[in-house]
């Protein structure tokens, strides 16, 4: 048997597999954020009470990576960047990613060549490294060229783990691929994202030591395929798309679709991929997640802020709701876990004051990833007041100077708003009733108490509200597949100015049939292909969407946790890339994994390169869990006619690929 596991933003999955057999048994747990392995260990036991000894392998996916980036949540990190400009700021939003976290410029770096450009400042690295030390929670290093040549990252590593013993990410690890700026900003998500794995690593190994399983755990990358929990624990920007990689595979298996849309709906994401003749297409470009364009090789995934979870909140200016794309611990989950919470909303509603933020709380989060020291005063105060539970949002904003820190704790992932969300609607409309329909009651009471006093939405009622808040996330939900398809079409996104388009596909996904008049303009739409529609509350909305979009649906058996089924259904896959490039005629130099090796030879240099590739690519494998490793290997040469028609050598690309399914436990 083989436990594949999915750590989401609001639950945790859990399913028993066999390759015979498919699933066995599922589970749903809430995701514990403060400590992960208490929704682990729930999970698991629901589907394993007793010993695991009879588990092969363990299987985790998780979309934490991926809400860390959407959420612009991370921990503090510091970039040394080595013979960079400051212009680089500029370029790929290098600047916007790292905001307030220290950085540094450091002379050093290389050529395209692989030669030194100028000497590394060691110097300035070590004051740099004593200094920010104790704020940060990891390192990012990025030097200029280093795909070319890795010396002064690896210099650089090699000084602050003497230093400091924090994790440290070498941009050149991540990728091999050219472009300074993203591969930099690659390397700061890495970092900021390694506190966040290792909690859930170590969740799931306190839960394999409670049920004596001794299997190997892998963990899902964004391309669908296996890497060892090791693995992940130094590369966790790989894990980005984890959760929406992991859903297609699953997805594929559980469906038998082959040329579809597959929409996983989480409680913070719509995560939308493409299958075509089964197999998921990868974006070459790298992941675009939350706006950022990493050099991690994904799954072409379009990522959305829209939810179970996402706050519905007021847009005054326009009188209308919005959902998203911020996520919120809904009111009806918090009143299960808290329900002092009710009497604080009974309170606000008996009172003549009348606040925004009524019907809205603050609470812990997890746990603090650095020292108490990397907080503000004011944070560090905010920080002690959520130490016994959930505070009154009113409390707060009652000293305005709080919310700035307040903002800067959300971002950091450590602390999160509740209040309204799609999630209690479908409570208070019998769609859903896992948790408290008082609480969704009376914060949806609260939010419309409001809404009155600014001249909105007279008269209606809580259940209309719920409508309403319905109505917003199918409408929603259908523009992020529409906007999918036209962006894998190559059509531009709708401007301001095209409002023509953007009102007819509104028209199109509107809910006709509810209106008391028919309309002078019935406009519809043509999905291409049928809907595969995953995730908790997919079941809940996507009736309603494929029907507005003229398509089949299906929802598979074990939707709910399709994740955790496409975490145990993938395989093993590495590659490892060479350049031979040619600094002057008749000389040929290989660059390979950082390091460089010069030839007079154009045919010994592609052997060198193909055969290390080979070697390092089958390493790669077993190292990230393999077993029985194939590997496929091609060549390009780029060779063109000069001026008196002789060949001219400009590079020769190689590429190692190693497929393995993994290996399992005896």
């Amino acid at each position: 048997m083989l436990l594949g596991i999915d750590t989401g933003g609001t639950y945790t999955d859990a399913v028993l597999f066999t390759e015979e057999d498919g699933v066995l048994k599922t589970s749903k747990s809430l995701t514990t954020k403060h400590d992960l392995s208490i929704g682990i260990c729930k999970a698991v036991d629901a589907i394993l009470p007793g010993s695991g000894e009879e588990i092969r392998m363990v299987s985790l996916s998780t979309t934490l990576a991926t809400n860390a980036i959407v959420e612009s949540h991370g921990s503090p990190v510091c970039l040394i960047m080595i013979g960079y400009d400051e212009g680089s700021l500029m370029r790929s939003n290098l600047g916007e990613a790292i905001g307030k976290n220290p950085y540094v410029f450091v002379r050093g770096g290389h050529t395209s060549m692989g030669d030194e450009q100028a000497p590394l400042d060691i110097e300035l690295v070590r004051k740099t490294v004593q200094e920010q030390g104790p704020k940060v929670a990891a390192f990012a290093v990025a030097g200029y060229f280093s795909v070319r040549n890795a010396a002064h990252e690896e210099t650089v590593r090699t000084l602050i783990r003497e230093e400091t013993g924090l994790p440290v990410t070498c941009a050149h690890e991540l990728t091999s691929s050219l472009d300074a700026p993203r591969r930099a900003l690659t390397a700061v998500l890495n970092a900021r994202l390694i506190p966040q794995l290792q909690q859930l690593i170590l969740a799931v190994g306190t839960m394999l030591e409670q049920k004596n399983i001794k299997a190997p755990l892998m963990v899902v990358k964004g391309d669908g395929s296996l890497i060892t929990a090791e693995t992940a624990l130094n590369r966790p920007v790989e894990t980005i798309l984890s959760g929406p990689a992991a859903s297609v595979v699953g997805a594929h298996f559980l469906s038998g679709e082959k040329d579809v849309f597959v929409v996983d709906m989480g409680g913070t994401t719509t995560d939308i991929a493409i299958l075509e003749d089964g197999q998921p297409l990868l974006n070459d470009q790298g992941a675009l997640v939350g706006g950022w364009r990493t050099m991690v090789e994904a799954v072409a995934v379009h990522t959305f802020g829209l939810g179970g979870d996402s706050e519905v909140t007021l847009e005054l200016g326009k009188a209308k709701l919005t959902v998203g794309p911020r996520r919120v611990q809904p009111i009806s989950l918090l009143a299960l876990q808290c329900p002092e919470v009710l009497d604080v909303m009974q309170k606000q509603l008996k009172s003549d004051r009348i606040r925004p933020t009524d019907g809205r709380f603050v609470l812990r989060l997890r746990k603090l990833d650095t020292g108490e020291t990397s907080l503000s005063r004011m944070e560090a105060e905010i920080w002690t007041l959520l130490k016994d539970g959930p505070v009154a949002l009113n409390e707060l904003a009652e000293r305005p100077a709080m919310i700035p820190p307040l903002q800067r704790l959300v971002d950091r992932g450590l602390v999160i708003y509740s209040g309204l969300t799609p999630s209690d609607a479908s409570h208070l409309l019998n769609r859903h009733q896992s948790w408290d329909v008082k609480g969704a009651e009376l914060s949806a009471q609260l939010f419309l108490r409001f809404a009155n006093r600014e001249n909105i939405f007279r008269n209606v009622t809580v259940k209309e509200l719920a409508e309403k808040i319905y109505e917003k996330t199918v409408t929603r939900s259908g523009t992020t597949i529409l906007e999918s398809a036209m962006s894998e079409e190559g059509y531009p996104p709708l401007s301001k100015e095209q409002q023509l388009g953007q009102n007819l596909i509104d028209n199109a996904l509107r809910d006709k049939q509810a209106e008391k008049k028919s309309p002078l303009i019935n406009f519809s739409l043509q999905l291409g292909r049928p809907i595969v529609a995953i995730g908790a509350p997919a079941a809940t909305y996507y009736p309603d969407v494929a029907k507005r979009l003229n398509t089949r649906l299906s929802v598979p058996e074990h939707a709910e946790v399709t994740n955790a089924v496409g975490a145990v259904a993938g395989g093993v896959v590495q590659n490892v890339k060479a350049l031979i490039s040619s600094p002057e005629k008749g000389r040929y130099r290989v660059h390979i994994s950082g390091a460089q090796k010069d030839f007079t030879d154009l045919e010994l240099a592609a052997t060198f390169a193909t055969d290390t590739a080979d070697q390092q690519v089958r390493d790669l494998a077993l190292a990230c869990g393999a077993a029985e490793v194939k590997v496929n290997i091609t060549r390009k040469d780029k060779i063109i006619l000069d001026a008196g028609g002789d060949k001219l050598f400009i590079e020769s690309r190689i590429v190692a690929i190693a497929k393995g399914r993994p290996v399992l436990a005896a």
